[in-house]
């Protein structure tokens, strides 16, 4: 099935929005706990979108990216500041806030996977096919976040990830 723009921008707002959220506002829960309230006091740790979102990396990017041909989709939220020497054994915690994002899009892209299942079954119900597209967008953005930030390079998660691995060794 072939959708115009305004029917994909429906379909994969809402699955992006919650990926980029969780992923987040993972990295910053994961920081309070391990001792650094830096992200916690800017009000980072939330599931309130508009905390995430940065203006051109969030909005803007991709919005031209979905008018261009090619199909081809980029964009970044708002980093999560943390304080490394905040945290209470920061070569080793920084790994856990670091691995808190993708752990996030990996369970979200489960919930979502459980989601498509769900549409399987509303067998001619009208919430059918856009749950399930709407699902498919949820396993396809999170897959694919999960798998760009564990690649080791800075800024991405994995980056971190790695630089500090290698401290620690």
């Amino acid at each position: 099935m072939e959708f115009n723009l305004i029917q994909k921008i429906a379909i994969w707002a809402l699955p992006v929005l919650f990926a980029i959220t969780a992923h987040e506002a993972a990295h910053a829960f994961v920081a309070k706990k391990l001792g650094d309230p830096t992200a916690y006091l800017l009000g980072r740790v939330t599931f309130n979108p508009l905390k995430h979102i940065d203006p051109i990396g969030t909005i803007l990017l991709p919005l031209i990216f979905l008018i261009l041909p090619g199909g081809f989709l980029f964009g970044w939220a708002k980093p999560v500041p943390v304080d490394f020497s905040r945290l209470n054994n920061p070569k080793r915690d920084m790994l856990w806030v670091a691995a808190a994002g993708p752990a996030s899009n990996f369970i979200m892209a489960i919930i979502w996977g459980l989601l498509f299942k769900l549409a399987e079954g509303l067998d001619g119900n009208s919430f059918q096919l856009p749950l399930a597209y709407m699902a498919q967008a949820g396993i396809s953005i999170n897959v694919v976040l999960m798998v760009l930030n564990l690649i080791p390079i800075p800024p991405l998660d994995g980056g971190v990830y790695c630089y500090h691995s290698c401290l620690i060794i």
